[in-house]
């Protein structure tokens, strides 16, 4: 099966897609400010190249599951911003109904198959998901993503030898960005190498650049291309960075400006336009115009969810059960 190519239309939607994520997410951070967002609110800002490489070598009928930092994901798999950011301010038109908040986006109808607010509860879910793609005979893939502090979770252990077993079309991604809240890697692990836990499973397994999303879009395509042939799982520790704290009340104080400044100057969003620049793929006039556009989009989501309705008493007894209709009766 042929791997999925890096051209000119990658690079512009690379950098179209992060600057997306970006601008959202910075607008989210300000409107939490104001008291506008309630709740938790963990941002992804500096992490977009993991998402980016990631889209890119998959097709839109894979699933993508992930934690509670999961607006770029959702917006990435084509989740509107105006559904995002009503979800952030609790109105009905937001994706989860207004009902999930910002750790829980979901939209099946994207492949968004959810934020989860359980640390490691969504790894299980991913070789679930995966599993039924399986059973279907169908050839989509689960991309599961985890932070470095939910693969200490004992569900991990268990999810990985069940994948392997029965050679699930699941890439596992751990996106390591250093600190399980604000516990450095170096403090939880005597291993800091992540990726190696996967070998104690035969697990192909390798460790990524998070912060370039050309490392992430081949490693991701190698994964993507073994899945869909039916040789099974992946494991990828994908090596990034957050800007900001945890969350959006953390101030961070556990690691310096330096290290800070280090990684801001492998920003993804400067670095993809730096290759497109040097590449020609485009001029000044067009990212101005796709700053315009997206500086539309984010104040467009904003308006449109100061202007929907919060979800009625009612909602409080829908989505509890699903009822199915199976094709056998029982006594």
């Amino acid at each position: 099966m042929s791997s999925t190519p890096i051209t000119k239309e990658t690079y512009l939607e690379w950098y179209r897609s992060m600057l997306l994520m970006r601008k959202f997410e910075e607008k989210a951070g300000q409107l939490y400010g104001q008291q506008k967002i309630r709740g938790f609110c963990h941002l992804y800002i500096g992490q977009e190249a993991v998402v980016a490489g990631t889209i890119s070598a998959t097709r839109q009928e894979d699933t993508v599951i992930t934690s509670y930092r999961d607006h770029a994901h959702a917006l990435a798999k084509g989740v509107s911003a105006d559904a995002c950011m009503a979800e952030l301010y609790g109105k009905s038109t937001g994706c989860s109904k207004g009902k999930g908040g910002s750790m829980h986006f979901f939209s099946k109808e994207h492949g968004m198959m959810g934020g989860h607010g359980i640390v490691g509860g969504q790894i299980p879910l991913g070789a679930g998901l995966a599993f039924a793609e399986k059973y279907l005979g169908k050839d989509n893939v689960n991309v599961c993503f985890m932070g470095d502090g939910a693969v200490r979770q004992g569900a991990l252990n268990e999810t990985f030898n069940m994948a392997m077993l029965w050679k699930l079309p699941v890439i596992f991604v751990c996106e390591n960005n250093g600190y399980a809240m604000g516990t450095s890697v170096k403090r939880t692990t005597n291993m800091e190498d992540i990726y190696k836990i996967g070998l104690g499973f035969d697990m192909p397994s390798m460790p990524v650049d998070g912060m370039d999303p050309v490392a992430v879009h081949n490693a991701m395509d190698e994964a993507v291309q073994r899945a869909r042939t039916g040789e099974g799982p992946t494991f990828l520790e994908i090596r990034t960075y957050r800007y900001k704290g945890h969350s959006m009340s953390d101030p961070a104080k556990y690691r310096t400006k330096e290290e800070l400044e280090e990684y801001k100057g492998k920003d993804p969003l400067l670095t993809t336009k730096h290759a497109i620049v040097e590449n020609a793929y485009a001029d000044d006039a067009w990212f101005a115009q796709v700053d315009a556009e997206i500086k539309k989009i984010v104040e467009d989501s904003v308006k449109f969810a100061e202007d929907s309705p919060y979800p009625t008493v009612d909602e409080l007894y829908k989505d509890i059960y699903v009822q199915e209709d199976y094709p056998f009766v029982m006594d």
